[in-house]
């Protein structure tokens, strides 16, 4: 249907966000030089979302599956801004995923190797890598190299953009993540979108608003679990927002969980569409 993007399914896998159905033959759209040149399929400009939980969104989907979810908000804040050309996102993100595990396991080689007409690939992976990889600080810039070198091999005529983390380990943990991001990037020479700062001062508006509630339901005091009923999924109590604060906020480690909610998502949307708006009308004047 006109103006409405693909099915998306809650992501157990790369292609769970890959569009199943792109067929066909793809035309490329060239404006000014080489380096400008776009892939148009479907007649819409193609985004690309790799990363890890933070970009999947696996609960805010199993909460809401109705959304609207950073692949589709990302799309209609692009379809506002004035005299940007139509774009479809694709969001193929994983929870737990490190950029090993995406080249190691398969799915890149099965899933994403092919996806046709891509413009833009953004990638945000470091959280899940600093956390699993043996020597984080060597391995990384190579998982990064070697990821980038795939990409440009399999989508020549998309441009990389490289995303830092947004604040979900401590400061310095993400002060590391973010350096070795940068330096990374500088290196595969690509640019770096720098989502942190703008979460971060969200954040400062109030510190749980942009994060959802996982709480174990073996901790909830027995007199609570009438109460919480409606909010659970499987052994645990899953809560979009602030709406059992009142009751349940004392709770050690109640707001542990830093995953984004809708809220946090959409930060992350409003701030790619921005830096995206940008990028294009920088290249057109």
């Amino acid at each position: 249907m006109k103006g409405q993007s693909p099915m998306r399914l809650p992501c157990s896998s790369w292609c769970s966000f890959v569009a199943p159905l792109w067929v066909g033959v793809f035309l490329v759209a060239i404006a000014g030089s080489p380096q400008n040149a776009h892939a148009v399929h479907d007649g819409m400009h193609q985004v690309l979302l790799l990363g890890d939980s933070t970009t999947e969104g696996s609960v805010p989907r199993r909460l809401k599956p109705e959304g609207p979810h950073l692949e589709r908000v990302l799309e209609q804040l692009l379809a506002a801004e004035e005299g940007l050309p139509p774009f479809q996102v694709t969001n193929s993100s994983q929870g737990g995923e490190t950029i090993r595990r995406l080249l190691d396991s398969g799915r890149y080689e099965r899933n994403g190797a092919d996806l046709p007409g891509l413009d833009y690939i953004f990638i945000r992976y470091g959280i899940n890598d600093r956390a699993k990889i043996e020597n984080f600080v060597e391995n990384f810039p190579k998982h990064f190299a070697e990821l980038c070198e795939r990409l440009r091999s399999d989508h020549p005529n998309a441009e990389l953009i490289a995303m830092t983390v947004i604040p979900f380990s401590s400061e310095e943990a993400s002060e590391e993540i973010n350096g070795l991001i940068r330096n990374a990037a500088a290196k595969a020479g690509i640019d770096v979108f720098d989502i942190y700062p703008r979460y971060k001062d969200e954040l400062s508006k109030g510190p749980n608003a942009l994060n959802y509630r996982r709480y174990d339901l073996g901790k909830v005091p027995t007199k609570y679990l009438e109460l919480v009923e409606p909010f659970v999924h499987g052994d645990r109590v899953e809560v979009m927002g602030n709406e059992l604060d009142a009751i349940l906020g004392g709770l050690p480690g109640w707001y542990s969980d830093r995953h984004p909610n809708l809220a946090g998502y959409n930060v992350i949307a409003d701030e790619t569409a921005k830096y995206l708006a940008r990028r294009l009308r920088e290249k057109a004047n």
